[in-house]
């Protein structure tokens, strides 16, 4: 899939881990030049980036992968019916939702905490879909 995607002289960007910070990139095409995610990842990060993407005004289709019976065994117990339904953005996060983050390591999105004398610094998006806002902060917490 690959070679055939860079055929069409689309750029391709493999990462290892970051998929929610790989999705959010998706959402600011103008500012990151990324157009599409695709990957897999756990169930969790997917409902993460479902919320980060439904305050930016993104989208999303998603469905569970299951590696093993066990795992479509646990799906089932928590009630899920079809193991094959393709899940979009207003099924992954059906209501308003406030997203936040705080960078622990350097990534993509957010930098990593930083020790300076004195402090601790450290950065986080926050964002809400109700109003579509995306804020930075950075805190400095005296380290004393």
């Amino acid at each position: 899939m690959i070679e055939e995607v860079r055929a069409t002289g689309a750029a391709i960007r493999l990462i290892t881990d970051g998929d929610v910070a790989g999705v959010i990139h998706c959402a600011e095409a103008e500012k990151t030049g990324i157009d599409m995610y695709m990957g897999s990842g756990g169930a969790p990060e997917g409902v993460l980036a479902a919320a980060a993407l439904k305050c930016m005004g993104g989208q999303i289709w998603g469905r569970l992968m299951f590696r093993n019976d066990d795992e479509r065994g646990r799906a089932q117990k928590a009630g899920i019916t079809d193991l094959n339904r393709i899940y979009a953005l207003d099924d992954l996060v059906t209501q308003d939702v406030i997203f936040a983050a705080t960078g622990v390591t350097d990534g993509s999105i957010l930098a990593g905490i930083r020790r300076e004398p004195g402090y601790l610094e450290t950065e986080t998006i926050l964002m809400r879909s109700k109003t579509g806002s995306v804020r930075r902060m950075q805190y400095r917490n005296p380290t004393n």
